[in-house]
């Protein structure tokens, strides 16, 4: 089974499991990372500060706090995960609504599954270049996401979520597609 063919609640606990590896692996949280200006903790910063404020604003749920990630990277991720975790079980999630007013209504698990879950899925190559750690992605999920973003680039560039497309070889495989498209220089090296 792949990770396209997976529930929203599965391919979270997939994903954010193998970021959650990263994470426990990480020695060095002042490494320099692939966005520019973030380190290491800058990454796992990201995903646990922006995330409850757009879901509480889509649903009103409240994820639960859990400490910083300048005073414990580590517990601050599986403290959030593990509550966006805690939401996709709740069998309720599917006929739950998200609504937000620049990506309309959805169904809750798709909205996490669309906007956080695969955030989650591209910043764990920033986390792993940063630290030296396995950086590979599922290539099959990669060309899943890069695909369905293209014909969307106007509007994401716009956005101001990613940065500038970086050119990458022609043939280059859907990792480095999808590296490329999101402003990361699929090459770089702390």
């Amino acid at each position: 089974m792949t990770l396209a063919d997976l529930t929203a609640a599965e391919r979270h606990r997939t994903i954010a499991g193998t970021f959650t590896e990263r994470v426990r692996a990480t020695k060095a949280w002042d490494a320099p990372a692939p966005v520019p200006g973030w380190t290491a903790r800058d990454v796992v910063r990201h995903l646990v500060e922006w995330f409850p404020g757009f879901l509480a604003g889509g649903t009103g749920i409240q994820l639960p706090r859990g400490p910083g990630a300048d005073e414990d990277p580590v517990a601050a991720w599986q403290t959030h995960a593990g509550g966006v975790q805690a939401v996709l079980d709740d069998p309720a999630a599917p006929s739950r609504r998200f609504t937000n007013p620049h990506t309309g209504e959805l169904p809750l698990d798709q909205a996490i599954d669309r906007f956080y879950t695969s955030d989650v899925f591209m910043h764990t190559w920033d986390l792993a270049r940063a630290t030296g750690q396995d950086d590979r992605l599922d290539a099959d999920y990669a060309e899943l996401l890069v695909t369905g973003m293209e014909p969307m680039e106007e509007l994401i560039r716009n956005s101001g979520q990613y940065g500038p497309r970086v050119p990458v070889p022609a043939g280059a495989g859907a990792q480095t597609r999808l590296l490329g498209f999101i402003g990361r220089d699929p090459f770089w090296t702390p």
